[in-house]
């Protein structure tokens, strides 16, 4: 059931917050942990059924206008090889797109944490259809909290629609909440959070988490990544490398670069002397990754040999890389093109 404006969420707020609501609706501090414990770890959907609060003060939080603020996903798509895309409702008028993925013993879901994008990547469904705000922390782990199988999540990925280090507060909330002792309790090293290269805000995520870093990289020229990604104008991947070589990536954490690869614009032999050349020194790895074609677009998939002889000479060049799996690219794979179709009205 969507949550209706004056209503105030519970989930996607941390212990602190928490706190703030207890002493707000004259609830001893403890009830912080007792709320929290019910919201992400018993995954309640109504505050009646927190009965360890007392009945008053379940009935102070529905009178202050407080609800527990999950919602079902409102409507999925279903791939022939078992990846599910959800639905949700984002922020007014804008769904946005969570995708399960089963592989083996893992249960992967990505998520979004804007309703669109104002990145601007030429290549992204997501940015073609604009930026529409920002995700509550409520809306960005309903996602999670309110999938069908939550239980059984393994790892959970921001590489939805939207760059997280542009919504950073909310993402960090979730984080927390995902990873904090009174939350779901998740090791970090089960959270990957993608980004298009915001330096500032991506300097305090991996300062203040411990959370795995994907970085959207696509081209190793700078020229030819900002005319693909306009992030590159100010934020130039050279430096935004150069800060990520200062870090530890040999413990606990693992950095990535994510590289969507075109027929004849970034699969020859000089972006992958280049793209080694750039990554030197930072233990990533590299997840080559197939174009999905784009209704109206260009750009086409590279040939498998393309792929190989890339991923080839990056190994050969002492680069981890490796050719990611397509999935479900018979249910809208791009991100953002069931969000698109439901706001048009065309789903059936």
């Amino acid at each position: 059931m969507m949550n209706t404006p004056t209503q105030r969420p519970l989930i996607g707020l941390t212990l602190e917050q928490l706190r703030d609501v207890a002493a707000a609706v004259g609830l001893k501090p403890f009830a912080a942990k007792q709320m929290a414990a019910w919201l992400y770890c018993r995954n309640v959907s109504s505050i009646d059924e927190m009965t360890d609060l007392s009945k008053a003060a379940r009935a102070r939080l529905i009178a202050e206008g407080y609800c527990i603020g999950r919602s079902e996903p409102i409507a999925s798509a279903v791939s022939a090889d078992g990846t599910v895309k959800y639905l949700f409702d984002g922020v007014p008028g804008h769904a946005v797109e969570s995708v399960f993925i089963p592989d083996g013993d893992r249960a992967t879901l990505c998520v979004s944490s804007q309703a669109g994008c104002r990145m601007g990547c030429t290549f992204c469904m997501t940015g073609r259809q604009g930026f529409h705000g920002n995700l509550s922390a409520a809306a960005i782990i309903n996602q999670i909290l309110s999938v069908p199988g939550t239980d059984d999540l393994t790892n959970i990925v921001f590489m939805g629609m939207g760059e997280p280090t542009d919504n950073l507060d909310a993402v960090m909330n979730v984080i927390e909440i995902l990873t904090a002792e009174w939350g779901k309790a998740w090791s970090p090293k089960r959270i990957t959070v993608s980004t298009a290269g915001n330096l500032k805000g991506l300097k305090r995520l991996v300062e203040q988490t411990k959370v795995h870093i994907a970085v959207s990289l696509h081209n190793p020229f700078s020229a030819e990544r900002a005319a693909i990604m306009p992030i590159e104008r100010a934020y130039p991947i050279a430096e935004l490398w150069d800060m990520l070589r200062q870090y530890d990536w040999a413990h606990q954490r693992r950095l990535s670069a994510e590289y969507v690869m075109w027929r004849g614009d970034n699969d020859s032999m000089r972006h992958a002397n280049a793209l080694a050349h750039l990554l030197r020194g930072s233990s990533a790895r590299v997840n080559l990754i197939r174009y999905h074609a784009l209704p109206g677009s260009p750009q086409r998939p590279p040939s498998t040999a393309a792929m190989e002889a890339f991923r080839d000479r990056l190994n050969d060049l002492g680069i981890n890389a490796t050719i990611r799996a397509s999935r479900g690219e018979d249910i809208d794979a791009a991100c953002g093109m069931l969000a698109g179709k439901n706001d048009k009205n065309e789903l059936t």
